[in-house]
């Protein structure tokens, strides 16, 4: 970012001598700022340029009154000291992008956590004593059911936005439990009436044990895919409440709000808005990707690929019976 002297209009091209900014060419955007009249102020496409004077088209004419305050940047993104370019008033956007993906992730991460752990419980709890417990359960599932979460996260982000992002994300975590207390519920249903547990329920064995120790291994596999499932949804809600406003809150920022700041610059500076959304679905996807991987890992029976020497062991009981 640097300061501009001489700025001229004659209402079709403005010429300006630059102190500060150096690598400006023709074909380059530059952003101008704190020029008076406002006519002079912008994103501009350079048309010429010499070691010190560049020239942009502008319906600006004649002589800026005051040109005391104004900066100039060049914004572009390439390699070397700012990857992802600068913003408008010449910030490094890759360190921008990356203070987002933080934030976003440390929403994501708060959100999972806490509605993994509050809908297996509420699941597990349900699905186990069944009965009037299951369905007082169930009724408050119901109720939650029918607010639709966009319009549950818009109410927590106005009243807590401001108190940090921390705070948000719990917020947010204690409504994100539903559907995977649905999940659990089904599965605990189906898995306390296998042998096993009446097995263990002949041993003696107490209600928490049968549920920790026999019953909750083995639905560990819809639970962890679940909480994946949750967590890339809950980036892609903070994202649309950053965007509406009602997320992370300036001066911090998020991959959301950068969306939100920069999206009026998709025309002339289109990376400003190309590289949170990258993001965005990238950590979504790894995300899906991992759960996917943790499930296989935790339970064999999900299992797609069959190893070679489950393969060769199956041709060997093949030729036997033959």
């Amino acid at each position: 970012m640097g300061t501009l002297s001489g700025l001229e209009g004659d209402g079709s091209k403005v010429v300006a001598t630059l102190n500060g900014v150096s690598a400006i060419k023709a074909g380059d955007q530059v952003v101008i700022s704190g020029v008076k009249p406002d006519s002079f102020n912008g994103t501009f496409t350079v048309t010429e340029a010499t070691e010190y004077d560049f020239a942009f088209d502008s319906k600006a004419t004649g002589t800026p009154e005051d040109v005391s305050a104004a900066t100039v940047g060049n914004y572009q993104f390439g390699l070397g000291e700012h990857p992802f370019g600068q913003d408008d008033i010449g910030r490094d956007y890759f360190a921008l992008v990356m203070r987002g993906a933080e934030q976003s992730i440390m929403v994501m991460l708060i959100i999972g956590f806490l509605g993994g752990l509050i809908g297996t419980v509420v699941g597990a709890v349900a699905g186990y004593f069944r009965g009037r417990i299951d369905g007082f359960l169930m009724r408050v599932v119901d109720l939650f059911t029918t607010i639709p979460v966009i319009l549950i996260g818009a109410v927590i982000g106005f009243k807590v936005g401001n108190l940090g992002v921390v705070v948000l994300a719990v917020f947010l975590g204690l409504f994100g439990w539903i559907g995977l207390a649905r999940l659990v519920r089904g599965e605990f249903l189906s898995l306390r009436e296998r042998e096993f547990v009446d097995a263990a329920r002949v041993a003696g064995a107490s209600h928490a044990r049968i549920i920790f120790k026999h019953i909750l291994p083995n639905a560990v596999g819809i639970i962890i895919v679940s909480v994946t499932l949750s967590m890339s949804g809950a980036i892609l809600l903070e994202t649309g409440l950053s965007y509406l406003g009602f997320g992370v809150v300036s001066p911090d920022v998020s991959l959301g709000s950068l969306i939100s700041q920069y999206q009026d610059s998709f025309a002339t500076r289109p990376w400003l808005f190309w590289w949170p959304g990258l993001f965005i679905i990238s950590i979504a996807l790894c995300i899906n990707f991992i759960g996917d991987g943790l499930r296989d890992a935790f339970d064999p029976r999900q299992r797609r690929r069959i190893s070679k020497k489950d393969r060769d062991q199956a041709k060997s009981a093949a030729k036997v019976a033959a």
